[in-house]
Parts: structure tokens; C-alpha cells; sequence
């Protein structure tokens, strides 16, 4: 590899002979105002300032979202409010480090709130956030169904976000936000395993009634079918719950094999044709226990505000 950049100059040094944080930001190609001690910290970056292929993984995923993220932050806070965002099933948190190292830290105000039900990884990302000054991160060792109801958390949330919640965290997460009256919603889910257990119980009944249980015969089939029918009916329930739906990848399916993002903005209008085809897909699968469980949505009434 040559010694020289694009432009055919010589990258700067330090005074130790190692690249500038300049440098090393242009060559990994981190966001503008990315901390790279930060990213050492989290042990994304070694203490060289290396990357290895994982941590440029994890880095892709969470810059993905980013992007996804700031321009609704950017929209909700203008006027000068001040933010408050949930990060579910924080894990390390890389997700909620990065969103206060480039955007809620330059602001001056607002708040984020990691939930995670790991005690050590709490305390470790508590330790962290007040080593690097972020007073405006909060973390909370609980499961994400825990917090609704938390003392420590805010009445209202602008933005909920859940990366790679796993299982029914992610429902846990949508329940969250509309308890929380969440303007906008940024969801990757991930292992949606529940609704795979119930289409396996009742895939003998399902055979004999309809040709479509064909679909998820076969164990393998059974676990996508039920990650797909999963995401489905959570994109159902948030339109009929008043949130304007798009359905898109996160990454590259090089990157990660659970790639669907999720993100609902909250418009107030009940979509009725939502919650009938919502309540249809359950009754069609034999899913009805998850209509009061999970998906639990009442029919708008013929004329109601809202309803489209």
C-alpha cells in the first residue's frame, strides 16, 4: 500500500510517528465529530486505532441507523426542545454512546436512557458515561417490559429505539412507545421466536384446514415464516396504532442476517384497514392468543378522527 493519501500527500503524523486522529478518521471512514477515543473505549477501535472486521461490522449497523435516526431528531428538535430517547436492549450501548457523541452532546439538552437487563454491562456503560462526561445518559438494569412502568423514567419519550431486541423484546419496545406517546419508533428486531412456538402447535390443525400451512411445514420454514408473520403484524399494529410504517434493510445482508428496519412516525391517523387485516392474519394463522397478548387493537368506529 502506498505511504501516500489520494491527493499524493504524505498522511500527517504526531509527534510519536502515528497518524493524526485526522487521518484515522478519513482511513475508517467515521462520521464527521466521531470521538476516536470514544470508539477505543467501547472497544470498537483498538488502542492503535485499528479496526478488525467484527467491530467494522458492528460500526456499519450502528452508523446505518444513525443515519436513519438523526434526521428525525433533527425534525423534532427544532424549536430548540430538548429530547428524550429510549435505546432497548442497549447491550454495550455502542447504539446510544454514538447518538450522544454526534448529536445529543453538541446540543447541550436532552437525554437518553439505556435499558438493559445484563447488570454488568449497566455498570460498565454507567462507568463509561461518566468518565467521558455524557451526564445526560441514563441506564437502567431492566427488561424493556419493566420500564413502561419504571418511577425512573420519563412520563413521555420522543424516540424509542431497540436494535436487535431479541424475541419479544421488540414487542415489549412497541408497547413501550405507544405508552410513552413516541413520536417516531426505529426498530431492527431480531430471534422472533414466539410466533414460530405457536404456528408449530398448531401446525397439524393448519395442515388439514389450509394448502398455506404448507409454508412452514418444515422446521426451518416454520422459523422464518414465523420471523416474517412477526414483523407483519407489528408493522400492522403500529399503522393501526396511528404511525406512518416504512420497512427497509439496515445493512448489507453481508453484514447481518437480521437486517429489517422498522421505523414508524407518529401521524394520529388509525389506519381501520390495519387493525381489520391485523385481527384477519391472526385468526388465518391460529395466532388469536397474541391478539389479546400482543396485538391488542380496537376496531376505529366508522368516522372517528383519526381513522383512515
Amino acid at each position: 500500500m502506498s505511504r501516500h493519501d489520494k491527493a499524493g500527500k504524505t498522511p500527517a503524523k504526531t509527534a510519536g510517528g502515528k497518524p493524526a486522529p485526522q487521518d484515522i478518521a478519513t482511513q475508517l471512514e467515521l462520521k464527521p465529530g466521531q470521538s476516536i477515543e470514544l470508539l477505543k473505549a467501547l472497544h470498537i477501535l483498538t488502542r492503535d486505532g485499528k479496526l478488525n472486521q467484527d467491530s467494522r461490522r458492528k460500526l456499519k449497523q450502528v452508523y446505518h441507523l444513525y443515519q436513519f435516526i438523526e434526521p428525525i431528531l433533527q425534525e423534532l428538535g427544532q424549536g430548540g426542545q430538548a429530547l428524550t430517547l429510549a435505546d432497548h436492549g442497549a447491550g454495550k450501548s455502542y447504539l446510544g454512546f454514538i447518538l450522544y457523541d454526534l448529536y445529543f452532546k453538541a446540543q447541550a439538552q436532552g437525554h437518553i436512557y439505556g435499558i438493559e437487563t445484563r447488570a454488568p454491562l449497566v455498570e460498565a456503560s454507567q462507568k463509561l458515561a461518566a468518565e467521558l462526561g455524557f451526564a445526560r445518559m441514563h441506564f437502567l438494569n431492566m427488561s424493556v417490559a419493566e420500564s413502561t412502568r419504571a418511577d425512573a423514567m420519563p412520563e413521555r419519550f420522543d424516540v424509542v429505539t431497540a436494535l436487535h431486541a431479541c424475541d419479544t423484546a421488540t414487542d415489549d419496545a412497541i408497547a413501550f412507545g405507544l405508552e410513552k406517546k413516541a413520536k417516531a419508533m426505529v426498530l431492527v428486531p431480531c430471534c422472533q421466536a414466539e410466533v414460530a412456538a405457536c404456528l408449530r402447535q398448531t401446525k397439524a390443525l393448519s395442515l388439514s384446514r389450509t394448502p398455506l400451512a404448507e409454508l412452514w411445514r418444515h422446521p426451518i420454514h416454520t422459523r422464518e415464516m414465523g420471523s416474517q408473520i412477526t414483523n407483519v403484524l407489528r408493522c400492522l399494529y403500529l399503522e393501526a396504532s396511528g404511525y406512518q410504517v416504512t420497512v427497509t434493510e439496515l445493512v448489507g445482508w453481508e453484514h447481518s442476517m437480521k437486517n429489517e428496519l422498522i421505523v414508524a412516525r407518529y401521524t394520529g391517523h388509525k389506519k381501520r384497514s390495519a387493525a381489520e387485516r391485523l385481527q384477519q392474519l391472526l385468526t388465518e394463522f391460529g395466532l388469536e392468543t397474541l391478539a389479546q397478548q400482543r396485538f391488542k387493537v380496537a376496531l376505529p368506529k366508522s368516522g372517528d378522527a383519526g381513522e383512515v
